[in-house]
């Protein structure tokens, strides 16, 4: 297939190929206009600009892109660490990227990394836009797509299935005793990896024959919203005896509203939350977690993209590679 140019979209947006190149290089240099029509015709054309030039190629082909949806938590610290180290040995190059989980804004990023010639691109998740998923199913750069498992992923995927973490947490509380469940999830609408572990919770809970409740809110993750869902949930569903967050900023913010109300962790109330962040050992009571294994995600994630360098081949043409979580047990549950 042919590739687009430059002038085939400069002719497309009625403006010279000067104007496009002014356009990617610096867009406050052209008018409004102007851009928005360069803009559209890049979308509707799939272009993908080459910034590569000469001696640049060798130089640049030593970039790993790596687009996380977040830098504001730590959540995705430990796989891009483990990932980075592990590529630094054989002389790579990470240049990190994030989304605040906008799948437009994550198009954006891969156009521009493509543009560089990466030794690979590093997504997190499976869900993209249709216009991301064009573009890296044409190029040849390797995609490695991390933190989740599932039918829909592009080239090699590593990480696990976030419904079989619900379920997890569900089966927990229920052999804890627990009867009257809760999921409480913080920015489900958009953390599509958040709203697959809800359902999966959700399903175990009706599996057991237990009532299950589900609580959301729009914004990010943090203490402060996982105390206000606390409150919601009582004065909807004043029955709960078990809950899990959608990760382990919410359930911290659950464990001080307890403390507030004086409702005793996990005789009255049992929690359990997601990703083992470094303050939930120390937690008054210890917060029983899941871990999600993000160093190992991320030694998997560069292993997979040095074979590709070795010219190693996917056998079948796209490859999974499951890792572990484990449930930890501490005194919240």
């Amino acid at each position: 297939m042919q590739s687009v140019t430059m002038s085939d979209v400069a002719a497309k947006a009625g403006v010279s190929p000067s104007t496009v190149s002014l356009y990617l290089r610096r867009p406050q240099s052209v008018s409004v206009a102007a851009g928005r029509m360069i803009a559209a015709a890049i979308e509707a054309l799939n272009y993908v600009p080459n910034f590569v030039a000469g001696g640049l190629a060798a130089a640049s082909s030593r970039a790993v892109s790596v687009i996380v949806p977040s830098v504001r938590n730590a959540f995705f610290a430990e796989t891009v660490s483990a990932l980075q180290s592990a590529l630094r040995r054989e002389r790579l190059q990470v240049i990190l990227s994030h989304t605040e989980y906008d799948e437009r804004e994550e198009e954006d990023l891969v156009r521009m990394a493509l543009s560089w010639a990466p030794a690979a691109i590093v997504l997190t998740g499976l869900s993209h836009s249709v216009g991301t998923r064009r573009m890296l199913a044409s190029s040849p750069v390797p995609v490695i797509e991390i933190w989740e498992l599932g039918a829909e992923q592009i080239d090699a995927a590593v990480g696990f299935h976030h419904d079989q973490v619900g379920e997890a947490a569900a089966d927990h509380l229920v052999a804890q005793g627990r009867r009257h469940l809760a999921f409480l999830g913080a920015r489900m609408h958009e953390d599509r990896r958040a709203r697959l572990r809800c359902d999966g919770f959700v399903a175990a809970a009706q599996r057991k024959g237990v009532t299950v409740a589900v609580v959301e809110h729009a914004a990010p993750a943090s203490a402060e919203v996982g105390s206000m869902m606390l409150a919601q949930a009582l004065q909807q569903h004043p029955d709960i005896d078990g809950i899990a967050c959608s990760n382990d900023h919410v359930a911290l913010g659950v464990l001080f509203a307890c403390e507030r109300a004086r409702i005793v962790v996990p005789e009255k109330l049992a929690l359990i939350g997601f990703g083992d962040l470094g303050f939930t050992a120390a937690c008054n009571p210890p917060l029983t977690t899941i871990r999600p294994s993000g160093d190992l995600i991320g030694r998997e994630a560069a292993r997979l993209i040095l074979d590709r360098r070795l010219g190693k081949p996917w056998e079948g043409g796209r490859i999974s590679i499951d890792t572990r979580f484990t449930l930890l047990h501490r005194h919240s549950s």
